[in-house]
């Protein structure tokens, strides 16, 4: 009974988890619908705000002003701001430098390294599949710069490294957060003020302000606090600190797909047969390295 309890738990917080990856698939075309003018640190500002916003509407909801999560060991404090603010920039930054396209890309191999940084993790196991998947993957991302050439456009190097770092920033975070699972989703709120306001001060400090001149360029900021920005980080603060962490690894390469089809369907991108390729390769090295075949998936 109480082992049935408790896989009930971590199938709902998985169930809520991916609730954030069709979200981050909207990522890129949000994005995009700023039309790239507006600087990186004032848009992580702006859309942070709306964030830590939207969670003190719980707060106001509940009665209480949030004060009593801000109160958190200082691990979770590096691994939220850290995350987010790492994450953020860099791939708004790199959505100026490079494809959209091959941002979101590149950027969404961070799936597949939470599989493999999983097997890290106390009870788990590094098996030679997680290496066989990774490399498929990466053999995706390898046609995909290359354009199905030999090598890769040389102008774009910039943008690719950005989106590798996002990657790696935000699948260590994912992982990591299993060291302060104890920590409620509700101090995420928090997490995202401060952010706002680091955000804020490099705004201030190193870039000039351009607010958006036109109702798509607001709708695109407005659906980024709400969406990718707000409710996709609670629910996926509650889905890997409680649910299966791996499986929303194997889950989350639904938004690769999702992304590049948004960024299609709004003329943003084109479809290609080195485009499906590439997507094939990554999305087959993520089964790979993420389905238990003898049970098809992760329990």
């Amino acid at each position: 009974m109480i082992v049935g309890e408790l896989m009930s738990q971590v199938q709902r917080a998985t169930y809520i988890g991916s609730i954030s990856i069709i979200l981050w698939g909207a990522l890129a075309l949000f994005t995009r619908l700023t039309d790239g003018q507006i600087p990186p640190f004032q848009m992580m500002a702006m859309t942070f705000s709306i964030a830590f916003l939207l969670m003190s509407l719980r707060w106001w909801y509940q009665g209480h002003l949030g004060l009593r999560h801000l109160r958190q060991p200082k691990l979770a404090w590096i691994l939220g701001v850290g995350g987010y603010f790492g994450y953020h920039f860099c791939y708004f930054v790199a959505m100026t430098k490079a494809p959209a396209v091959e941002v979101s890309l590149l950027a969404y191999l961070w799936p597949l390294l939470i599989v493999l940084f999983a097997a890290l993790l106390p009870g788990e196991h590094f098996r030679l599949k997680y290496l066989l998947g990774a490399l498929l993957a990466l053999l995706g991302c390898g046609v995909l710069i290359g354009k199905g050439g030999i090598g890769f456009h040389s102008e774009y190097l910039p943008g690719y490294l950005l989106a590798l770092a996002c990657a790696f920033i935000w699948s260590g975070y994912s992982v990591a957060s299993r060291l302060v699972s104890a920590v409620p989703t509700d101090a995420v709120g928090w997490f995202c003020a401060v952010t706002a306001i680091l955000a804020l001060l490099c705004h201030l400090a190193w870039e000039p302000t351009v607010w958006p001149s036109t109702g798509m360029q607001w709708a695109g900021i407005a659906g980024l606090g709400l969406g990718p920005v707000g409710i996709a980080f609670f629910t996926w603060d509650y889905g890997i600190k409680h649910g299966n962490l791996q499986l929303l690894g194997i889950l989350a390469y639904a938004a690769p797909l999702i992304s590049v089809l948004l960024l299609i369907a709004a003329g943003e991108a084109q479809l290609s047969w080195t485009l499906l390729l590439a997507c094939t390769a990554i999305v087959g090295g993520s089964a790979l390295a993420g389905i238990n075949w003898k049970n098809r998936f992760l329990a």
